[in-house]
């Protein structure tokens, strides 16, 4: 990259920073800031998924109970 494409490059980013600030509307978010959200979604999706299997483990279980004490019922009639 050129010198003039580099000095154009860091005149685009603090002036669109500039605007930022001067709006009013918010800061401008680092990809630093963006890499920490993705990598907390990341893990809650891991976290949530977890907590899927195991509950449709539960269900599972408690299906195949509900099955067991139904024929148990109705072998006792």
């Amino acid at each position: 990259m050129g010198r003039i494409q580099q000095l154009e490059k860091r005149l685009s980013v603090a002036l669109g920073e500039q605007v930022w600030r001067e709006s009013g509307l918010s800061a401008p978010v680092d990809a630093e800031e963006h890499q920490r959200t993705i990598s907390r979604l990341e893990q809650q999706a891991v976290d949530l998924r977890a907590a899927l299997e195991e509950r449709e483990a539960e269900l599972g279980a408690a299906r195949e109970a509900n099955r067991q004490l139904t024929r148990a019922l109705n072998q006792r009639e």
